[in-house]
């Protein structure tokens, strides 16, 4: 755990490379929830202790750090009223009653098939 920071980041010697797609949903996903905090007049602080995480992890969140907990993400969103996957909460159940029963339809677990033995020489 950094103590500038107060999240835990795993230092390597070469970053994970995240593709375009990903920093650009994060970069979006930061400024949505910086512009809903402040269209509701939040200060920083507010918005931090309402997560329960540090001022500096919340400047994270904004920029779109991929680093940050996908939970504090939501959460802060969640509380600045940016939706997640559906535009009404009580859509969130249903969705996920459905998700569930197509995944109860499939193998509990994927295997690579089988690679055929050549046998014709």
């Amino acid at each position: 755990m950094t103590a500038i920071t107060g999240i835990e980041v795993h230092m390597t010697d070469h970053p994970r490379p995240y593709s375009r797609m990903t920093r650009e949903a994060l970069t979006m996903m930061g400024g949505l929830i910086r512009l809903a905090r402040k269209q509701r007049k939040m200060s920083e602080a507010d918005l931090s202790a309402r997560v329960g995480i540090a001022r500096s992890t919340l400047q994270l969140i904004e920029k779109g750090h991929p680093k940050v907990e996908i939970g504090l993400v939501f959460e802060a969103a969640t509380l600045v009223g940016v939706p997640l996957f559906v535009d009404e909460p009580s859509r969130l159940a249903p969705e996920i009653s459905r998700i569930n029963d197509k995944l109860a339809l499939l193998p509990q677990s994927v295997r690579r098939p089988r690679s055929e033995v050549k046998d014709d020489f």
